[in-house]
């Protein structure tokens, strides 16, 4: 599904954040995962926030939307589930969590890109990346 205007951006931005907020809480409530339970209850907390500020951003930019659609950019690369966070080890759920994480990371970046024109939306979308790519560091110090 192709994503054409500064509302579906952020809506899969929104989408994107809820997901990765699921599958922490799951590995985080998870026993196997009792080394790694900080770090994920941490990442459910970073995700609420990073929800409220993609939902704000929304409300904000609504009035200085660019009706232009957006052109070369759909989800399908982005669109990535991850189940069964309850049952994985915790060298399993790192790795997943690297997969989310990474995934966030490109998203942001292309988003950010398609949004240049938006220049307050664009700041917001490459911050968010940015705290992505220093929850992929703190992953592979794990692994």
């Amino acid at each position: 599904m192709p994503l054409i205007n500064f509302g579906s951006i952020l809506n899969f931005a929104e989408e994107i954040e809820t997901q990765n907020r699921d599958f922490y809480t799951a590995a985080a409530l998870n026993p196997e995962c009792a080394e790694c339970h900080d770090l994920f209850a941490q990442f459910v907390r970073d995700a609420k926030k990073n929800i409220q500020n993609v939902q704000r951003t929304r409300r904000e930019n609504v009035t200085e939307m660019i009706l232009e659609q957006i052109r070369d950019f759909t989800r399908a690369p982005f669109c990535e589930s991850y189940e069964g966070a309850d049952t994985m080890n915790a060298q399993q759920a790192i790795a997943t969590a690297l997969q989310l994480e990474d995934r966030a990371v490109r998203y942001y970046g292309e988003a950010a890109k398609k949004l240049k024109a938006m220049s307050e939306v664009s700041r917001v979308l490459k911050v968010l990346g940015k705290k992505h790519t220093g929850r992929c560091k703190k992953l592979k110090e794990l692994s």
